[in-house]
């Protein structure tokens, strides 16, 4: 049976919409995240000496050494990786991260003359972590890049026993290093607390405050926990069945997922009906499917 040639032409015109109205939507973030990065450098951290990692921070290196415009060090240093990401990662995330980088550069250069929010250099490092992570969090999530190294990272750990987060670290263990030289030492140290409050923002915005958290509990009174669960969280439970490794008597292990504002709440309920219950609390990366939706607690 063949296709009403208009319904299909009328199909195929929605399909169009909606997907130029993902890329739009993706492009309004792209260009969000890329500009709070730009806020986040330019009017707290290098106003105040305090760097970031990766080629970002090899860029206000280099800017603070020869006073070329720092834009145009984060393009020409982040465009090798730019090809490399096109060869191995694939062309949208590419696509993302070179639109990223360009607004990102052309940001930081519009930006370089407006006036630091603040000179305290504490409240500049947390400040400028909290924004600078919120961006590159945000550019993460909607499917690019801002800084080259990590891409590099990506392609390392495929080849060699180590975690992404490992051989970035390792990076930046030489890029403020370098960095204390040239700036401070006391500004070095700044840098890696600036790094550290972004690089955890970045976890926040990627995963959000209601991050799912699996949960598995053992205990006797495993179905008064499941209806007690249901009941004051309402999340559904499965009851698997288990086996005692050192005694061999049977066991109920019930399974949930809640969100990370549930947790305390579980663990409160557990803890009330059976003080000695085995309770194990871990994060998921991603939940699809059955009836979970993430939900506000009362």
């Amino acid at each position: 049976m063949v296709d009403n040639p208009l319904q299909q032409a009328k199909a195929e015109t929605i399909h169009k919409k909606l997907s130029k109205r993902k890329v739009l939507y993706r492009t309004f973030f792209l260009f969000i995240g890329a500009v709070l990065m730009a806020l986040g450098i330019e009017v707290f951290l290098v106003p105040n000496d305090i760097m970031d990692g990766g080629i970002v921070g090899i860029s206000i290196i280099l800017y603070n050494l020869t006073g070329i415009k720092l834009g145009l060090f984060i393009f020409l240093l982040n465009i090798p990786f730019f090809f490399i990401g096109y060869k191995q990662i694939g062309k949208t995330f590419a696509i993302s991260t070179l639109f990223g980088i360009t607004v990102l550069s052309l940001a930081t250069n519009y930006l370089h003359h407006v006036a630091a929010f603040t000179q305290d250099m504490l409240l500049a490092t947390v400040f400028g972590g909290i924004v600078l992570g919120a961006g590159v969090g945000i550019v993460i999530r909607y499917g690019g890049a801002l800084d080259g190294s990590e891409i590099l990272a990506i392609l390392i750990n495929k080849k060699f026993p180590f975690s992404v987060g490992e051989i970035i670290m390792f990076f930046n263990i030489f890029i403020f290093g370098w960095g204390g030289f040239v700036l401070g030492w006391d500004r070095a140290m700044y840098s890696i607390l600036a790094y550290v409050i972004a690089f955890k923002t970045i976890d926040i915005v990627i995963d959000g405050l209601d991050e799912s958290k699996s949960a598995w509990i053992i205990s006797e009174k495993y179905q008064e926990i499941g209806d007690a669960i249901l009941a004051r969280l309402g999340r559904g439970v499965t009851y698997l069945k288990g086996e005692g490794g050192f005694t061999g008597d049977d066991k109920k292990v019930i399974f949930c997922i809640v969100t990370r504002l549930e947790e305390a709440k579980l663990k409160s309920i557990v803890e009330e009906l059976d003080e000695s219950a085995f309770l194990a609390v871990a994060d998921i990366n991603e939940v699809r499917g059955g009836r979970f939706k993430k939900r506000d607690i009362h």
